[in-house]
């Protein structure tokens, strides 16, 4: 669900310094935020702000969680595939700030250093592109990052 809000409200960017991701969206989506900031701990839950008449909470991942949650998760499922524009943007990212990223070139890690805790796509049969039946994919993703956090 993180991966499909991320394409449709996220944004793939930094400061300048470093790399991150945010996602800002009204208020009336709270119980939304409140799951994410539970199933993931690592980012953090800014707001509410009020501005030009806007009410908006904010969700912001930066640092190692980036690093070395949200890319490899990202990695496995946010492909050009998926969406072209949100694929884009994100590999712009990790360019941009590869060096935050601890992937020179932009690269994925090579072998363990890839976390195999969110490798998302490892036991996904993947199906002829005419095919994909993106619920079944979702939840199985999602059955393994479950299973894999023990919850």
């Amino acid at each position: 669900m993180l991966v499909g809000l991320l394409i449709g409200e996220g944004h793939f960017g930094g400061d300048g310094r470093q790399p991150q991701i945010t996602l800002r969206m009204h208020v009336r989506h709270a119980p939304l935020f409140h799951w994410i900031q539970q199933t993931f701990p690592g980012g953090k839950l800014y707001g509410p702000y009020n501005h030009d008449g806007r009410s908006y909470l904010q969700w912001m991942a930066r640092g190692s969680y980036l690093r070395d949650v949200l890319v490899p998760l990202l990695d496995g499922c946010l492909t050009p595939e998926l969406d072209a524009k949100s694929a884009e943007r994100y590999a712009q990212m990790k360019v941009r700030y590869q060096r935050r990223l601890g992937r020179p070139n932009g690269a994925e890690p090579a072998g363990p250093a890839r976390s195999a805790q969110f490798d998302v796509t490892a036991d996904v049969r993947q199906e002829p592109r005419e095919e994909v039946n993106n619920t079944s994919r979702a939840t199985q993703i999602f059955d393994r990052i479950r299973r894999d956090q023990g919850t």
